[in-house]
C-alpha cells in the first residue's frame, strides 16, 4: 500500500535545477498571470480604449502613443530601472541603478533586499520579502505596472503632443518620477519603512499619472480650438472593449501584489471588483439625475475611479468598505470633474484630454486616504511590514495611519510635480512639445502618413488624387465631357 504522507507525483521535483526546493509552482502561475492580465490592460485594453474614445482622426496617434510607451518602459525597465525599483537602497527613495538581464540574476528566488524593516532597537520586525517564484517573474510584474503608469499619463495629453518629444519623455520620466515612488512606497524606500499604505498602486501608479499627466499638459498646452470644443469618440462600442479588458484585468492588479496565491490575493480580487460596480452605478446614477440620461463615456469613467479608488486598499479592507469608497468614488471625482472643473480657472485653461487628474490623481489620493480609515487590522496584518497597522475606524493607531496616508500622498504629488516639470522644459529645448499647426488640423495622416478608418475627412485635406473625385468635381467632370463631345 503507498504511503499516504508521500507527495503527489505533480508536485516533485522532476530536476532540481528547474524545480528549486523554493519555488512555490502555483505562487509562480499565479504571478506570471496576473503579469499578463496586467499587460492586456496595456496592450490591446488602453490602446483599443485611446484609439476609440478620441476624435477620429487622432485614433492612430493616440493608440501609438500607448503602444511605443509599453515598448519603450519594457526596454528601459530590464537595463536600469527595475533595480532603481526595487534593487539595494542607495537613497532613501532610490534603489541603485542595474540591469536585470543576467541568467544568475533572473533565475534565483526573487528577493527585495530594501525591504527587511527593523524595530527603533534595531531588531528585525518583519524579514525581507522572497516570494516562492524567479527573480524573472518580479522582474517582468513590476515592469507591466511601469508601463501601464507611463500609458495613463498620456491620457492627459493626446491630440496634441508632438510625437518626438513622447519619445523622449517616456523614458525620462520613467527613469526620474516613476523608480522613486516605486521604490519609496513598495521597495523599501522610506515611506515604506514609515508604513504609508499603496497595496497596489493608488500612489505609486494612479495618483502620479494623474499629477504627471496634468503637469505636462500645462507645458504641452491645449488641443486645437476646433479640438477642445468638439471631441467626440469615434468608436464607443469599441471603447466599451478596451475598458472590459480594463476592468478584468484589474485581477491581475490587485490580486497578484500580495506576490502569493493567498487569502489575501482572493480578497483584493472580489474587493476590486465589488468597488468599481459600485463606483460605476453611482456615477450613472448622478449623470441621470443631474443631466437626465445615462452617459456610456459617464459609465466608464465611474468605473476606473472604482478601480483606481479601491487599488491602495484592495487587500486591507473589508467588503462593506469596499461599497463606502465605491460610493465616494463615484461621486467625489463626478463633482471635481463636472462641477469643480468648470469653476476653476486653472483646471479651465490646463487641457487634460480624458481627465486623467479627476479619474486618477483625485480617485488615487481619496482611495489612499480611505485606506487610512478602513484598514482591517488582521487583513494588515497578512501583508503589510509595520506590525499593528490599522485604519482610523479602528482607533488605536489608526488615526496616525489617516495622517500619514495624506504625507505620503503630498510626496508623490510634489515630487511630480516638480520633476515633470523639469523633464518638459529640457525636452522643450531640444524640440517642441506640442504639434505644430498644420498637424493639429490634419491629425494622423499629417502625423503618421496612415489612418484608423478607410475614410477622408474629420480634419484631413480633400485630396481627389487620394480620394477619387467630390460629387461637385463629378459634376464638373461631367461638363467637361459633355462639352468635348459635342465639340468632336
Amino acid at each position: 500500500m503507498a504511503n499516504s504522507t508521500a507527495v503527489p507525483v505533480a508536485y516533485q521535483a522532476y530536476t532540481t535545477a528547474a524545480v528549486p526546493d523554493w519555488l512555490n509552482k502555483g505562487d509562480n502561475a499565479w504571478q506570471m498571470t496576473s503579469a499578463t492580465l496586467v499587460g492586456l490592460q496595456s496592450i490591446p485594453g488602453l490602446v483599443i480604449l485611446y484609439g476609440s474614445i478620441v476624435k477620429k482622426k487622432w485614433a492612430v496617434n493616440s493608440a501609438f502613443m500607448a503602444l511605443y510607451a509599453f515598448a519603450a518602459v519594457v526596454l528601459c525597465w530590464v537595463i536600469w530601472a527595475y533595480k532603481m525599483s526595487f534593487g539595494e537602497k542607495l537613497l532613501p527613495f532610490w534603489g541603485k541603478a542595474g540591469p536585470a538581464l543576467g541568467q544568475k540574476f533572473l533565475i534565483k528566488q526573487a528577493a527585495l533586499p530594501a525591504t527587511e524593516h527593523h524595530f527603533h532597537d534595531g531588531t528585525v520586525e518583519t524579514a525581507m520579502a522572497e516570494p516562492y517564484y524567479p527573480m524573472a517573474s518580479m522582474v517582468w510584474f513590476q515592469c507591466v505596472f511601469a508601463a501601464i503608469t507611463l500609458i495613463l499619463l498620456a491620457g492627459s495629453l493626446l491630440g496634441r503632443m508632438n510625437i518626438k518629444a513622447w519619445m523622449m519623455f517616456v523614458p525620462l520620466w520613467l527613469t526620474f518620477s516613476y523608480t522613486v515612488g516605486a521604490f519609496s512606497l513598495w521597495g523599501g524606500g522610506f515611506l515604506f519603512h514609515w508604513g504609508v499604505i499603496d497595496y497596489s498602486g493608488g500612489y505609486v501608479i494612479h495618483l502620479s499619472s494623474g499629477i504627471a499627466g496634468i503637469t505636462a499638459a500645462y507645458w504641452v498646452g491645449p488641443r486645437s480650438k476646433i479640438d477642445r470644443e468638439r471631441f467626440p469618440p469615434n468608436n464607443i462600442l469599441l471603447m466599451l472593449a478596451g475598458a472590459g479588458l480594463l476592468w478584468m484585468g484589474w485581477a491581475g492588479f490587485n490580486g497578484g501584489d500580495p506576490y502569493s496565491a493567498n487569502i489575501d490575493s482572493s480578497m483584493a480580487v472580489l474587493n476590486t471588483n465589488i468597488c468599481a460596480a459600485t463606483s460605476l452605478l453611482v456615477w450613472t446614477w448622478l449623470d441621470v439625475i443631474f443631466f437626465g440620461k445615462p452617459s456610456v463615456i459617464g459609465a466608464v469613467q465611474g468605473m476606473i475611479t472604482g478601480l483606481v479608488c479601491i487599488t491602495p486598499g484592495a487587500g486591507l479592507v473589508q467588503g462593506w468598505a469596499a461599497i463606502v469608497m465605491g460610493i465616494l468614488s463615484g461621486s467625489v471625482p463626478w463633482f471635481t470633474m463636472m462641477i469643480v472643473h468648470k469653476k476653476l480657472a486653472l483646471l479651465q485653461k490646463i487641457d487634460d484630454t480624458l481627465g486623467v487628474f479627476h479619474t486618477h490623481a483625485v480617485a488615487g489620493y481619496l482611495g489612499g486616504i480611505l485606506t487610512g480609515l478602513f484598514a482591517e487590522p488582521q487583513l494588515c496584518a497578512l501583508f503589510l511590514p509595520v506590525t499593528n497597522s490599522r485604519g482610523g475606524v479602528y482607533s488605536g493607531v489608526g488615526g496616525v495611519q489617516f495622517l500619514k496616508q495624506i504625507v505620503g500622498g503630498g510626496f508623490v504629488i510634489g515630487w511630480n510635480i516638480v520633476v515633470t516639470s523639469i523633464i518638459c522644459v529640457v525636452i522643450r529645448f531640444i524640440v517642441p512639445l506640442r504639434m505644430p499647426e498644420k498637424e493639429l488640423e490634419i491629425g494622423d495622416d499629417a502625423v503618421h502618413g496612415e489612418e484608423a478608418y478607410a475614410l477622408w475627412g474629420d480634419g484631413e485635406k480633400y485630396d481627389s488624387t487620394k480620394h477619387g473625385f467630390s460629387s461637385e468635381d463629378q459634376t464638373q467632370h461631367g461638363k467637361a465631357s459633355i462639352g468635348a463631345t459635342q465639340v468632336v
